[in-house]
């Protein structure tokens, strides 16, 4: 059954895949009323966010962030369909690396690479990276229940010489990798929100107490690698420019936490710069009561 139901919908996927950008946004533009308009998917959520995070705007300002954000969620939606089919070409006339010579030298310093991102602008078409790298490039993510779905989503984002690894796999692969003398840039997500448990370490994010993911950190400073921040900025519709910036060249000298909050500091400015573009359907504040249980000793 499940596998049935995988086919039916890849192949509608596949279909939608094949249209011409311009067809796939005016299908966006019907997705975007179905959602927005008539489902109201996670409306409540992103509202609650905006409010939480822009107290100072009024309610009319953060109803327009709100509008735009939708209008963005369907294009990343169907942007992420298009990953199925797209070519190197496209991929690369839309989605544009502007400073790759930093992540080169810092490939040339013989030490692993953490790319540090957050869920803003469309970064699933970071696989375009591929083609840059002279080390090999993986991607951390949490494996999906359904088996036939998660391999889809393994070889969708394994098209442009990159390998997934689960967040299961990530420590073993990477100690492996550094055994067997292979460097590799390894892309987290790091701005989601951990599961309640004692002992997280909490930062401000947007002004609001929140526990953070330490787990690039924490892997950076076990198996001496460096850090680099990966800035997505959508330019227009279906075009994104990409910037790399340090975090830290010199994990071993840097004080706890601090290049986790450099990662949170670049992250907030973005969304404060053009708000619209972040993944305001998570509930990333949901746990900002829960400090004085769940703090680090």
């Amino acid at each position: 059954m499940k596998y049935l139901l995988f086919i039916v919908i890849y192949s509608v996927l596949w279909c939608i895949s094949i249209l011409p950008f311009r067809l796939l946004y005016l299908l966006s533009d019907a997705v975007y009323f179905l959602v927005y308009k008539v489902v109201r998917y996670r409306v409540k959520t992103v509202r609650n966010n905006l409010e939480l995070t822009f107290p100072n705007l009024s309610a009319s300002e953060r109803k327009s962030i709100e509008k735009k954000f939708y209008h963005h969620l369907c294009d990343l939606f169907l942007e992420m369909v298009k990953t199925i089919t797209i070519s190197q070409k496209e991929l690369d006339q839309r989605f544009v690396f502007k400073n790759v010579e930093l992540l080169k030298n810092y490939e040339q310093k013989e030490k692993s690479i953490i790319l540090m991102l957050p869920h803003y602008g469309n970064w699933e078409w970071v696989i375009g990276l591929g083609k840059f790298l002279d080390f090999k490039g993986f991607g951390v993510y949490k494996k999906l229940k359904n088996k036939y779905f998660d391999k889809l989503f393994r070889d969708i984002r394994s098209r442009f010489n990159a390998e997934l690894i689960s967040t299961q796999e990530t420590t073993g692969v990477i100690r492996e990798n550094q055994n067997k003398g292979l460097y590799g840039v390894y892309l987290f997500l790091s701005d989601q929100t951990p599961l309640l448990r004692p002992n997280l370490h909490w930062e401000s994010f947007m002004g609001i107490e929140v526990p953070v993911h330490m787990g690039a950190e924490a892997l950076a400073r076990k198996l001496d690698m460096n850090i680099l921040y990966l800035q997505i900025d959508k330019v227009k519709r279906g075009h994104y420019k990409v910037t790399f910036s340090e975090i830290t060249n010199d994990i071993k000298n840097e004080p706890k936490y601090r290049p986790t909050r450099v990662f949170l500091d670049k992250v907030e400015e973005q969304i404060k710069a053009v708000p619209e573009y972040y993944f305001w359907t998570h509930k990333r504040w949901k746990h900002k009561d829960h400090k004085d249980q769940f703090k680090t000793k």
